[in-house]
């Protein structure tokens, strides 16, 4: 395989529109489609091929990007894809899924003669705009090498792990810490502006010590400085990750009381109407309207 590719990317919202510009970037051939055709148009004009069905987006390519919102998304969508999709053909399922999916999805590659990769990635809309993502990666040892100029597009490192599943129950606890984090930094400013706190006061009571972090002075920068818009990581698809996590726990008998209770102020916030907006907005849930 050479390293020009030619790649067919399912799914062109946030994480996948900004994989697919730096696809191009690099030099690859890329040919995109998302179900709603208006997200996946601006690509044109980066050189992307907009493809009518998912099935010509991946006609002939050497590798198959799937970044699209669940596990039943990505089977339904792949059903439509698989009888385009040529003998050999490589892959990267990018889409944060459940453990059981990723077993369901690569037994449907195995059944159509696909080498799959479990490759979800951590980063957010700056990382994936800039290349900057960190590709966790799990799949056939004998093809990795061929999607080293995938993943070198996208990101900035690669974590090979041994076997599919694995990217994914790692992607999951990290994940995690990042929603725990984020709900830790929305309750406290909300406390703070509740008691008559200024919240400068608590950053800098925290500052330069061990309980400061980046990561909340980001996303307490964003909620006061109404910048939810665009999202990051809008909190409709932090909600679903949260019940992943927790369904993870659940399933290998670990209660996850965080990871239940982040997914219902999710769901308040989604109801509010903030749905659209980044995750911080899970500062709403605090309040009733």
């Amino acid at each position: 395989m050479t390293e020009t590719l030619t790649v067919g990317v399912l799914g062109t919202g946030i994480m996948g529109a900004a994989m697919a510009r730096n696809l191009l970037k690099a030099g690859h051939t890329v040919r995109v489609w998302n179900r709603s055709a208006d997200k996946a148009a601006p690509l044109a004009g980066d050189g992307a091929v907009v493809a009518p069905s998912a099935a010509e987006a991946v006609r002939d390519a050497d590798v198959v990007l799937t970044m699209l919102y669940d596990g039943d998304a990505v089977r339904e969508v792949m059903r439509e894809a698989f009888p385009a999709v040529k003998p050999g053909a490589l892959w990267v399922q990018s889409t944060t899924v459940s453990l059981e999916d990723v077993d369901r999805l690569a037994a449907d590659a195995a059944e159509h003669g696909l080498a799959f990769y479990d490759a979800p990635v951590l980063g957010t809309r700056q990382p994936a705009e800039a290349g900057q993502l960190t590709v966790l990666a799990a799949g056939p040892a004998e093809r990795q090498d061929d999607l080293t100029p995938v993943f070198d597009a996208v990101g900035s490192r690669t974590v090979w792990l041994d076997q599919p599943g694995a990217a994914t129950r790692l992607k999951l606890v990290a994940n995690s810490w990042v929603l725990a984090l984020t709900h830790a930094g929305a309750e406290t400013l909300s406390l703070a502006e509740a008691l008559g706190v200024d919240p400068d006061k608590f950053l800098e009571l925290i500052q330069g010590g061990p309980l400061d972090n980046a990561y909340l002075r980001t996303k307490v920068g964003l909620v006061r400085g109404d910048q939810l818009s665009p999202a990051s990581f809008a909190v409709t698809t932090a909600e679903k990750d949260a019940r992943l996590i927790a369904e993870a726990g659940r399933r290998h008998g670990v209660r996850l009381d965080l990871a239940e209770a982040g997914a219902e102020r999710f769901r308040r916030a989604a109801e509010q109407g903030h749905g659209d907006k980044d995750m911080a907005a899970s500062y709403y849930a605090s309040f009733d309207k």
